[in-house]
Parts: C-alpha cells; structure tokens; sequence
C-alpha cells in the first residue's frame, strides 16, 4: 500500500524506523525487534541507509524481507551519497521487483570522515534531484521526503531551508517525515510556515524516545536538534540511572505525542534505535 493513501483515512498514521546493522547476527536480532513491534500493527516501518550509504544492500534485503515474510508495509531509505544515477535506478528496480512501493528520498549525511556532502560524480546533489529522477523514469513508487522543524543544520537560515522543502514537494514528493525534535513549538509553526508557500503534502513529526543521555546529546549535536531545557533538566538529575533515563524519554515523548496528535498532526514516526521496549511502552501509553 502506498503511504500517501493512508493519509487518506480515519486513523493515525504510526510508524517506526530502523537501521541495518552491520552484522548478520545483528540483521537477525533486529528482525526480533520488528516482529515484537508488529503487534502495534504499524502503518508502515522504515530501513535507513548507513552513514555514507553503507548498508545499501542490508537495507534492500530488510525491507524485501518485512514485505514478503512479515506482511507489513515498508518504506526503503535512498541516498545520494556514494551513487551515480545508474546505481540508483538499479536499486529502484530492485526494490520494485520485491514489491517495494515506497522509498524515503534523501541527500544523506557525508560519509566518516568528511565535513561536507560532495556529490558522486555522475550522481545527485539534493534529495529533489533524486525525487525528480523518480518521477521522470516513470516509477510508481510513494516518495517521501525529509523536513527539518529547527531548519537543516547546513541551510542559511529557515526561509532558504523551507525554499528547498518547497522544490523536493513541487518535485513530486509525496509526504514528509520530519528530523527528531523535543520541542513541539518548533513543529506546530514549522507547519504553518510550509503551508503558507503551497506546501500541502502531510507532515509527520518524527519522535525518539530517549534511552541514553550521552548517546541523544551525539545525537542532537550532529543533526542541529535542540534540547529543551526542562528536558534537559529531568535526564541530567536521572543520568546515572539509566533506568530512570528510559522512563524519563518515554514520559517526555508520550506526552510530546498526544500533543502532536491532539494538535492535528497527521501521525508520529518513532525513531527506534533498533530498540524496541521504549517505543512499546510509549505506543501502549497512547493507546493507539
């Protein structure tokens, strides 16, 4: 089922990702984790790409596998990085030979080692180049596109990040999930912003449930999302109880959730770390 349909009906729209591991012992674990998730009967569950596109073919197999073994719907990470344009439209034939019909369009995070995104030669330089090669080769697939509530990292300022929002919707992005945020005062004006210059596709706010204090501080760092204070606050005092720091995420974004659905968002997409007992908790917690 394609994900732009769902849109379309009375219920939420909820949705988990996961990360290839490297490993194949990893790959199995990571599949237990999806099964346990499967009981919250997901709209649909999406595989990322590894940091600089490594784990492409991980990626592949996972989402080849959670469609044909576990019946549910999967939405397939795709990068510009490391990719002609040749490579790719070999990966779109492959996912559509698997009976894939939705694929997450992005540029991608440069790979180790690099500050900044340099485009292979032969490939893409943004994600809407990618979306509008998509569309050209006459592909049937969904494509969703990322949006970034606190403006990505690498734009100038918000207008020059929403201008770009603008050009992958206006070629031919079918919804956008947002970067993590913990803050919905970013999401909620962000999405009045997008609507003022015609962006009319759906916006789901992404959410992590915060299971390590270090690890989110990494985290927030690198993708320029910000912390607020009072959440700040509650982990620093639990910090060396990490039982305590998992109960603090799950209540921050339960809370953060029912507010977004409260709000009018049109669903919530966890972003697991292939972990799956806080967003367990965070989904029974809501009741959805």
């Amino acid at each position: 089922m394609r994900i732009k349909d769902m849109f379309r009906g009375r219920e939420r729209v909820v949705s988990f990702e996961f990360f290839p591991p490297k490993t194949e012992e990893g790959v199995e674990k990571l599949y237990g984790t999806v099964e346990a998730l499967r009981g919250c009967r997901p709209s649909f569950v999406s595989v990322t790409y590894g940091a600089g596109g490594s784990t492409r073919d991980r990626t592949i197999a996972l989402v080849t596998r959670i469609k044909q073994d576990l019946g549910m719907e999967p939405l397939a990470h795709l990068t510009c990085v490391g990719s002609t344009k040749a490579e790719i439209e070999k990966i779109l034939d492959r996912l559509a030979e698997a009976g894939v019909e939705n694929v997450l369009a992005l540029r991608g995070d440069p790979p180790k080692g690099e500050s900044t995104f340099k485009p292979t030669e032969g490939g893409f330089a943004h994600a809407g180049e990618l979306v509008q090669f998509i569309r050209d080769k006459g592909y049937d697939f969904c494509v969703g596109a990322a949006a970034y509530p606190e403006g990505h990292p690498e734009a100038d300022d918000l207008d020059v990040d929403l201008k770009h929002l603008r050009s992958k919707v206006k070629a031919g992005a079918d919804f956008l999930i947002t970067q993590l945020f913990f803050d919905n005062q970013d999401y909620f004006p962000f999405v009045r912003r997008a609507r003022s210059v015609g962006i009319d596709v759906p916006i789901v706010p992404g959410l992590m449930p915060i299971t390590n204090f270090k690890q989110i501080k990494r985290f927030t760092k690198i993708c320029g999302a910000r912390i607020p204070q009072e959440l700040y606050r509650r982990l620093k005092i639990v910090e060396a109880d990490p039982a305590a720091v998992v109960a603090t995420g799950v209540y921050w974004t339960t809370r953060q959730a029912k507010y977004l659905l409260d709000g009018g968002a049109p669903g919530v997409h966890f972003y697991t770390l292939n972990k799956s007992s806080a967003t367990l908790a965070v989904h029974a917690a809501l009741g959805l």
